[in-house]
């Protein structure tokens, strides 16, 4: 089944929204930096402090953030995304291709260090991220 959840991208303050997001709706924080995860040689070394991926859960609560907003630099400006976890691999392929439909492919569907993962901007101007 999939589920629906906010990604914050917060362009450098990941770590300082999260801990306060905590800290106003309790439950547990995961907090990954570049320089920690599994991909950190894809990564400039500036940005190794940086948040890959944060997550904050609390019951059936679930906030997602970064700092980066690609693989190169931090995001820009604070933005919001939709993050799309799908059931499968072939739930994931099929929501892409539908939500790319008229829209523009930020990153397309690829293997990534715990699943796949692609990110697109709708039509409508909303982006998503979705992930398997």
């Amino acid at each position: 089944m999939s589920q629906l959840h906010a990604y914050l991208n917060l362009g450098g303050r990941c770590r300082e929204a999260m801990l306060f997001y905590q800290g106003c709706l309790g439950g547990e924080l995961s907090l990954l930096t570049v320089e920690d995860s599994p991909m950190a040689d894809q990564w400039p070394p500036h940005l190794g402090k940086h948040i890959l991926h944060a997550s904050l859960v609390q019951d059936e609560l679930v906030l997602l953030g970064s700092d980066v907003g690609g693989p190169v630099t931090p995001a820009p400006e604070p933005m919001i995304s939709l993050a799309l976890t799908c059931g499968s691999e072939e739930e994931l392929r099929r929501q892409f291709e539908v939500l790319s439909a008229g829209g523009k492919i930020q990153q397309p569907v690829h293997a990534f260090f715990d699943g796949w993962i692609g990110s697109v901007t709708d039509r409508f101007g909303i982006h998503w991220i979705l992930k398997y």
